[in-house]
């Protein structure tokens, strides 16, 4: 009885196996037809067999699908573009490269499953903004950026009026690692930060993680800013630019060998100094009249690329951006200058149709020099981090349910503090001082994504960190999790948790990313910062052309760091003396609605949202201790706590030739400290007179809130098509009804007739009233 169920079990299940429908692979690369620019996030679908799959970050696509002698229809579609239909009869393993037009506002381009992606995957807390969408959104000065397009998405939020530095989810601005095509931008604005270091000419796809963070991703705390540039038109030589009221643009491409090899120059350049440097000469002998500071900055990027045979492909990148300020009258001269400067060579390998290969080797330096001359004398103080390092990255695609991804990374930083040279001429007087660090930073990921079945998708990734620096090592587990479960077709559940390990830190005095901000390193004293995010949201799509999306968060910030009372951060031999650590936590709720399809397109976002930071002394390791506390060791308001923040941003495209656009928002007011009291101090003859000075009293930092922000923006896109190709006139008002929006508060003291302090009163300083703006943007 027992050899005949053993027969029987064996007749059932031993011809499943022989028999199995034997698997093949459809693999290759999509690419925009124009240009020959690869496609990144294009659906490849097999409709009839339910099976499908997506480009990733290079354009390559791999799709699992059974093997026979019928024919199969292969859907390629993009957002934008015309679909592509390709009916292939699949025997064996099969590479298909494809080409897709830009679509006609004419044409039908909705597709039902537009939104699939952000339904199906597991990646959660991710924003993904198209440059077609930022060169139509009104902008400061016309100039296109790519940081205030973030700026307007759910849970992400600028530091004050006009500035690109960015706060996302409750974090920092050093809490955010900006990467352009690999490589880490430690400064990323220019004019004080109130413009990007991002020619968006030269950008082709940019993404913000705000959590759920990919296991690639590790140093920060809060964002991933992910920036991809283009690689130039594989087809023919082509350009592009334009001429605004403070800078101009310009951008060269073209084929090297057609289809084969290309590049990419891109250069923008403001050109306010000529004017001044023209109006100082005029009134040179004007005795009387006070020179205009010079200041200009530029950027300039530029890409090559080699197609070495169908599985090989080498990129070679470059950014330099330099800001220069200049102030001289004859006997003072004084100049500040700083910038980054990147580097990356990388190497695109397909092993099989299963098995992806990304290896990189990047360089990144930023810096600031501060100088003076006054007769014989001379002054100078800068700093500078510098980074080389190596990264490779695997992507295996055993089947359509299953992707690791894996690899590894190390960087060596070169760290340069405070460094002070002063001394004269004749060489009577010579001084220096400032600190050096070195340490290496290193990388060991996994990450799996499982679609168990068509309801359930998990996640799960490690991350293993390492920093070595002054002697002290520090090794950080970092896991990784996420999952999402389809309640219908159009409506999917996520969750997240990331635990992130910062070992970089932004040495910062200002509510506001300043250049002359130092980066410091974990070191025996100074340990590295850590945080926990933990997410749930619902996405739904509704209809063929709305998504719908809501996401509560809620993140722990462990090690957090800020300067004591009174710290000293320039020309410190011991700056870590000078640290105050503590914890914060974050949590919020985020609403969204966009919809990306037909003439009317847009969002609107809602983030209700607190912060919280508290430092009470009370940290300690090793030898050392902290005990300096802030706010009386009680928990306060960081200044970027903003409860309330509005958003609506609409497109509409009445045909070709014109669109309009608009947005506003409003935000809470920023939490700022103010003096709760005064009190009075005899002495020597103070400005107020009578020898009695007026000392301000704070009880409590970051007690008071500013007034809400609220601006509207509005622009204009007029397209002419001239037989030699495509120029516009793009006219935008920037704060359209002119509110008045506090950059800072200040105290004044009001005098009486005998000049005595009788009175004070709190002051506000606005920054922008209304700013039109038009620039000329021309193709060719």
């Amino acid at each position: 009885m027992r050899i005949r169920s053993t027969l029987l079990f064996f007749s059932l299940i031993l011809p499943s196996f022989l028999f199995a429908q034997k698997t093949v692979t459809l693999s290759g690369v999509v690419r925009e037809a124009e240009t020959g620019e690869t496609l990144i996030g294009a659906s490849v679908v097999a409709p009839s067999l339910g099976k499908g799959t997506y480009t990733n970050d290079y354009g390559y696509y791999s799709l699992s699908l059974p093997a026979g002698s019928d024919s199969v229809q292969i859907r390629f579609i993009y957002a934008g573009y015309t679909t592509s239909a390709k009916t292939l009869i699949i025997s064996a393993d099969m590479r298909i490269d494809v080409e897709l037009s830009v679509a006609s506002l004419d044409e039908v381009v909705i597709e039902a499953d537009s939104y699939e992606e952000q339904l199906n995957s597991t990646q959660m807390s991710v924003e993904r903004i198209s440059m077609k969408e930022a060169k139509l959104i009104p902008a400061l000065l016309g100039e296109v950026d790519i940081i205030k397009t973030l700026q307007l998405k759910p849970g992400v939020t600028s530091g004050s009026e006009g500035s690109s530095g960015i706060y996302v989810r409750g974090g920092g601005p050093d809490q955010n690692l900006v990467l352009l095509d690999n490589t880490v931008v430690y400064n990323p604005s220019h004019l004080f930060g109130f413009f990007s270091t991002f020619n968006a000419d030269a950008v082709k796809d940019v993404k913000l993680y705000k959590g759920g963070f990919p296991a690639q991703y590790g140093g920060r705390l809060s964002s991933v800013i992910d920036v991809k540039m283009n690689e130039g038109n594989r087809k023919k030589f082509a350009g592009s630019g334009g001429l605004g009221l403070i800078a101009s643009r310009l951008t060269l491409e073209g084929p090297i060998v057609k289809d084969k090899a290309s590049f990419i120059v891109s250069g923008r350049r403001t050109y306010v100094d000529v004017f001044t440097r023209l109006i100082n000469e005029l009134q040179a002998d004007n005795q009387n009249f006070n020179p205009i500071p010079s200041y200009f900055f530029y950027d300039l990027n530029g890409k090559l690329n080699y197609e070495i045979s169908d599985k090989d492909q080498l990129f070679l990148s470059g950014y330099i951006g330099r800001d220069r300020f200049k102030f001289e009258d004859g006997t003072f001269d004084f100049s500040f200058a700083w910038g980054n400067s990147n580097a990356t060579l990388r190497w695109n390998h397909i092993f099989t149709p299963k098995l992806f290969l990304n290896t990189s080797a990047h360089f990144s330096d930023y810096q600031y020099v501060i100088s003076n001359r006054f007769d014989i004398f001379s002054f100078d103080l800068g700093s500078r981090i510098t980074d080389g390092g190596l990264r490779t990255d695997f992507t295996w695609t055993p089947n359509n349910r299953h992707t690791v991804h894996f690899g590894a990374s190390g960087t060596y930083h070169r760290f340069i503090v405070g460094r002070l040279d002063a001394g004269s001429s004749d060489s009577t007087f010579n001084f220096e001082s400032g600190d050096e660090y070195f340490a290496t930073e290193m990388g060991l990921y996994i990450e799996d994504d499982i679609e168990v079945n068509e309801r359930l998708s998990l996640t799960g990734g490690l991350r293993l960190s390492g920093f070595q620096s002054d002697s002290a090592f520090y090794g950080n587990p970092e896991p990784r999790f996420a999952a999402k479960y389809s309640l219908s077709q159009d409506v999917s559940l996520k969750l997240s948790y990331a635990h992130m390990v910062q070992y970089l830190h932004l040495v910062a005095n200002s509510s506001t990313s300043l250049p002359t901000d130092i980066w410091y390193p974990s070191t025996r004293r100074v340990r590295p910062q850590a945080s926990d995010q933990l997410a749930l949201g619902v996405t739904f799509a509704l209809g063929e052309k709305y998504l719908i999306s809501n996401e509560v968060y809620y993140k722990w910030l462990h090690n957090q760091i800020d300067f004591r009372d009174g710290a000293n951060l320039f020309v410190n031999e011991d700056l870590a003396s000078e640290f105050v650590f503590g914890q914060g936590w974050t949590y919020g709720n985020e609403f969204y609605i966009e919809k990306k399809a037909g003439k009317l397109t847009g969002w609107v976002s809602y983030t209700l949202s607190w912060a919280r930071r508290k430092f009470d002394g009370t940290w300690r390791t090793g030898d050392y201790q902290f005990g300096d506390d802030i706010n009386n060791g009680k928990a306060f308001f960081p200044r970027n706590d903003q409860r309330h923040n509005v958003v609506v941003v609409a497109i509409y495209e009445f045909n070709r030739r014109l669109s309009v656009s608009g947005s506003w928002e409003f935000r809470s007011g920023n939490a700022t400290t103010l003096p709760t009291g005064r009190f009075f101090m005899f002495g020597p003859d103070f400005p107020s007179g009578g020898g009695l000075a007026t000392v301000p009293d704070y009880l409590e930092r970051n007690g008071f809130r500013m007034p809400p922000y609220h601006r509207m923006d509005l622009g204009m896109v007029i397209r002419f098509f001239p037989k030699w190709g495509e120029s516009d006139l793009t006219i935008s008002a920037y704060n359209a009804y002119n509110r008045r929006n506090p950059y800072f508060i200040y105290i004044e003291n009001i005098l009486d007739e005998n000049n005595i302090i009788s009175d004070v009163k709190a002051r506000q300083v606005a920054l922008f009233p209304i700013i039109p703006s038009i620039t000329y943007n021309f193709k060719f």
